[in-house]
């Protein structure tokens, strides 16, 4: 590919030709790849310093060609990391990322339109108002409810922290006491440092034999911070947590919040799209009575990483810790009847998320993503029992959505021995090259986990991982 800019030294513009040369390209590789995924390793070459190291340049002064930079990237680069989008991965929580996504950000990143504020793009900005009213309706929430698309669960832990500390707290941040079981993830506490509560307004509340917070004990901290002059504000409980995929008993733990007056907020980033489907909605009794709930749609809706949600079901609380304007700025729709993400959120500045979402829910339709996200569950469901039925095996935890969480023991083991164990069985099913899992640290217990949340997790794949698994445990059990 020769004289991309022939002429004007300054000008950063494509001829229609050479987009489309660049765009045939790039679109071959990527087709490539994904055919090729069933037989790429389910984790690639981490261990990458020198690699890495041998990436490092100053700016480059004139352009490149962009072949070499394909290969670059798909031959040495992307073969060194997880290889996240394989049939065979399901180590932490998964992300497909389907491919309708992929065009959805050509389009989006193309047109290059913004959608911060609601009158600059009313009707692009009213997809994305589309995809969040559909979460509503899915999560069951009321029709006053509101929320914002995000980057992840994390940011949307962090919106929640924020808006409950606004509504109940005010002023008094540091007054505030805030409450999480002891398998709550990282992220909710990192989340509630940035919104001004710190690990010591923070309470670990105990879990009991199936890892699930204890409304007891949730009860009783309230109650001894409230004698101790303390503001309860905030209890958050998890929709499938990310060691075990346990499920806080949520409807008590609303019943709770609402006696105290602390808003509820549940970590649903793993699980809560399984109340997408009608038939699952029973073992996530209680969801719908949250005061905000986080959603991935890049774990439960097979979207790409970088695709998260908050919902809050109070909408005026959610305008009135964002709402701000300034006489620069176009001027906001009239009333309450069209959303803006500008009032619901922290960005003005960003992209257009909402497409890649609205996008893949029109092309496949809710019935087709609601049966694949039921199937994942009956998957984990089929290795589970496969594997509780194997020598050696001991599940920590029945499945209740789509993960759970397994070790290797023997008569008469220690438990340094089932943790060393464990490891190997994991490891050596690594080794292998066709499944990838990862493993957690509850308490001293080391425990190997399988997640089936990725789009291509199919029947064959689910087949593979217990057979190595049988087998590699056999091995190391003789």
């Amino acid at each position: 590919m020769t004289g991309f800019f022939p002429d004007d030294p300054a000008s950063l513009e494509f001829s229609a030709e050479q987009m489309q040369e660049l765009g045939d390209a790039a679109l071959r590789r990527v087709i490539e790849h994904i055919a090729s995924l069933p037989q790429q390793p389910a984790c690639g070459q981490v261990q990458a310093e020198e690699f890495c190291r041998s990436l490092r340049e100053p700016p480059p002064m004139e352009p490149a060609p962009l072949e070499p930079l394909l290969d670059l990237l798909f031959r040495e680069c992307i073969p060194r990391s997880y290889t996240a989008a394989a049939p065979g991965y399901m180590a932490f929580i998964p992300g497909g990322g389907v491919f309708p996504a992929a065009l959805a950000d050509l389009i989006s990143d193309s047109a290059n339109r913004y959608t911060g504020i609601w009158s600059v793009a009313p009707a692009l900005v009213q997809l994305e108002a589309n995809v969040l009213e559909w979460f509503r309706d899915w999560m069951q929430f009321p029709p006053e409810a509101r929320g914002l698309l995000t980057s992840g669960g994390s940011m949307a832990a962090f919106n929640a922290v924020l808006c409950a500390r606004e509504k109940l707290l005010g002023t008094e941040i540091r007054r505030g006491t805030m409450y999480a079981s002891s398998q709550v993830h990282h992220s909710v506490l990192k989340s509630a440092r940035l919104a001004g509560i710190f690990p010591d307004r923070i309470r670990t509340i105990p879990v009991d034999g199936q890892f699930r917070m204890r409304p007891d004990r949730l009860e009783e901290a309230i109650r001894q911070d409230l004698e101790a002059g303390w503001k309860p504000f905030l209890a958050i409980s998890s929709a499938g947590t990310t060691n075990t995929g346990a499920i806080d008993p949520l409807e008590e733990i609303a019943a709770i919040s609402a006696q105290h007056g602390l808003w509820h907020h549940v970590d649903g980033a793993y699980g809560a799209f399984f109340h997408a489907c009608e038939e699952l909605r029973p073992l996530l009794r209680g969801l719908p009575l949250a005061d905000s709930l986080t959603l991935d749609p890049h774990k439960g809706l097979f979207l790409p990483y970088g695709t998260g949600a908050l919902l809050v079901r109070d909408g005026a609380a959610l305008r009135a810790t964002h709402a701000t304007f300034a006489d620069y700025l176009p001027p906001m729709p009239p009333g309450e009847e069209f959303y803006d993400p500008s009032r619901h959120g922290p960005d003005l500045s960003r992209g257009f998320p909402g497409l890649r979402v609205w996008l893949c829910i029109k092309l496949f339709g809710a019935r087709r993503i609601q049966a694949a996200i039921a199937e994942k569950r009956q998957l984990a469901l089929y290795a589970a029992d496969r594997l509780g039925s194997t020598p050696g095996i001991v599940l920590a935890a029945p499945p209740r959505l789509s993960l759970f969480a397994f070790y290797l023991s023997r008569p008469g083991a220690t438990k340094e021995w089932e943790n060393q164990a464990t490891r190997r069985l994991m490891d050596q099913v690594i080794a292998r090259g066709k499944i990838m899992l990862s493993g957690c640290r509850v308490d001293d217990r080391y425990l190997a986990r399988i997640c089936v949340l990725s789009f291509r997790n199919r029947r064959e794949q689910i087949e593979l991982c217990v057979q190595q698994i049988r087998e590699e445990s056999e091995k190391i059990l003789s």
